[in-house]
C-alpha cells in the first residue's frame, strides 16, 4: 500500500526509502511562520507535534481514504526554540549560540485520514554540542551551505554536521527527523505495512 507523506523534506522522503515504504511526497502548504507565532512559549516538543498535525491533516483532506503522515522538527537551546537559517549570516550567529550547549532536538509524526488524527508521536534527542570556534564555524558554513539552510540547528547529522558534536542522547532516526521505528509500527498496526 501507498501512505502519503505532507513533505518535501529529502531526510524524511529517504528515511521511508530506505525502510521500504511505498509513499507518494505531497508539500503540506501550512504556514508554519504564522502557527509558530501563535504558539510563544510552548515548549518545542509540542510545537512539533502541532505543526506535523496541521500538515497531516491539510493534506489528508485533499486525500481521501488515504493514511499521511505529518511530520515537523524542532530545536531548542538554552530555552530558546530555533527554525532554520534566513541566511549564512543567521547560520553563524545560530552555530555562535549553539556552542557548548545541549540542543534538544523534536521531531514529531503524525498519520491522519480524512480529516482526522488517527496516531501521534513526538521524540526528543538531546545533542551537545561541543566549543565551536569561529574558524571552525567559517569552514564549516564553506563546506555545507547552502545545503544547511534547509536543516533546523544548521547541520546534517549524515554529513560534516556530525562534527558539532561531542555526544548524542536519542534516536539516530529522530535526528535526522522523523521517529521512524515508532512510524513503521503504526503502518503495521494500520496494515499498510507486513507484520
Amino acid at each position: 500500500m501507498t501512505i502519503v507523506l505532507a513533505s518535501e523534506s529529502a531526510s524524511r522522503k529517504a528515511m521511508l526509502d530506505a525502510a521500504g515504504v511505498s509513499f507518494e511526497a505531497r508539500a503540506a502548504g501550512v504556514d508554519e511562520t504564522a502557527l509558530k507565532r501563535e504558539l510563544l512559549g510552548v515548549p518545542g516538543a509540542d510545537v512539533a507535534m502541532i505543526l506535523a498535525e496541521a500538515k497531516a491533516l491539510a493534506v489528508s483532506l485533499a486525500c481521501p481514504g488515504q493514511l499521511v503522515l505529518g511530520g515537523d522538527s524542532l530545536v531548542e537551546v538554552a530555552g530558546r526554540q530555533f527554525d532554520k537559517p534566513a541566511s549564512r549570516e543567521q547560520a553563524v550567529e545560530h552555530l555562535a549560540f549553539f556552542s557548548g550547549k545541549i540542543m534538544a532536538l523534536s521531531s514529531a509524526a503524525v498519520l491522519a485520514r480524512d480529516g482526522q488524527v488517527v496516531w501521534r508521536h513526538v521524540e526528543t534527542a538531546n545533542l551537545r554540542v561541543r566549543a565551536l570556534s569561529d574558524s571552525f564555524i567559517d569552514s564549516y558554513l564553506h563546506s555545507e551551505w547552502p545545503h544547511v539552510a534547509a536543516c533546523v540547528g544548521v547541520f546534517r547529522i549524515e554529513a560534516r554536521g556530525v562534527q558539532l558534536f561531542e555526544a548524542i542522547d536519542g534516536s539516530h532516526f529522530t535526528v535526522l527527523g522523523m521517529p521512524l521505528l515508532a512510524i513503521l509500527t503504526a503502518l503495521r498496526n494500520f496494515g499498510e505495512l507486513t507484520a
